[in-house]
Formats: structure tokens, sequence, C-alpha cells
């Protein structure tokens, strides 16, 4: 995807800064957040059974429910948990024909999930071992791995304690050590 440069790429920052004079209040004079987190993000799968394997047994995520769907007769409907009362959802839709995920308006960009270091390396040589492709750690990164799960969900292992964002603390997070 072509990136900005000259002075189209000085225009794109000088707009992010005044939407962060604008709308980025110092931690004290933040409100409270309305939401209390996310149930779940749910995402369509082609084959429920790869996407229980790829999920539960190779990054180590439980499966926590299966039902039918409500809305679709014969859609399987199912949840990981993420730990921190967090759940990752898949739809799939028999008899329907889907095309391929791609970055877009509206759609997922990734999906980054926070893992403790000895998670990030076991699923590195996990990864590895499985001659699974992934981008990281690179681009300065060193706690991120970017791959696309069997569906072309993006997601990125993020060797970071919730509620912080490159080294640095954005949120309280409740649970973390």
């Amino acid at each position: 995807m072509p990136q900005p440069q000259g002075a189209a790429l000085d225009a794109v920052r000088a707009r992010r800064e005044e939407l962060r004079r604008r709308y980025l209040h110092a931690p004290a004079e933040r409100p409270a957040t309305t939401a209390r987190g996310i149930h779940h993000a749910a995402f369509i799968c082609r084959d429920v059974e790869e996407t229980i394997r790829f999920y539960q047994e190779f990054l180590g995520f439980p499966l926590v429910e299966i039902v039918e769907n409500r809305d679709y007769r014969g859609s399987t409907h199912f949840f990981f948990d993420l730990g921190h009362g967090n759940l990752l959802g898949f739809f799939d839709f028999p008899g329907h024909e889907h095309p391929e995920a791609h970055e877009t308006i509206g759609g997922v960009q990734h999906l980054a999930l926070s893992v403790d270091a000895q998670h990030f390396a076991a699923a590195r040589a996990a990864l590895d071992r499985a001659g699974v492709d992934y981008a990281g750690p690179d681009r300065g990164v060193e706690d991120s791995l970017y791959l696309r799960d069997p569906n072309g969900v993006p997601l990125e292992l993020y060797r970071e304690r919730l509620g912080i964002f490159g080294g640095e603390q954005i949120l309280d997070a409740l649970g973390e050590d």
C-alpha cells in the first residue's frame, strides 16, 4: 500500500498532532469509560475444527463454548478464553462462500493478544516448527509476532502486559503482574 511522502506526510503528521492536542486528555483529566471491557470479538471461519485446533491446540486458548448460532440455522458459534474475562468468538456459515480476508475500511487490521514472555517464546518456536509464516520481531518491535489464523484473521502476539503500549503504561489494567 503506498505511503504518504513529503508534504502529504507532513500534513498527516500535523493532523495527528492536532487531534492529540484536541482529544487526548492527561490521565487525571480523562473520564472513566462507560464500558466494562470487550465481552467478545467475533469472526467468521471457514472450518470449525481447523479453527479450534489452531486456537486451542496451537496457541493454547481453551475452547469454552460451542453452540448453534441463534441467527442462522446450522451455523456454529464458539468461543475461546483469552484471559481476564475476554472471549474470542467465531461463526461458520455453511453453504456460504466468503471472499478471502483483506485489509479495508471497517475490516480488522489485526487483533493484538497479550502473552507473557514464556508463551511468546513457545508460540514462536511452534510457528517455526510448523513452518507458519509470521513477521517479527522486526521493524524495531521486539515484542510482536504478526501472523494470520487459518481464516485469514490477522493476529499479533504481543509480549506486553495489558494496558502497556510501546513500553509506556497508557491504562491501569486489573489483574496484571
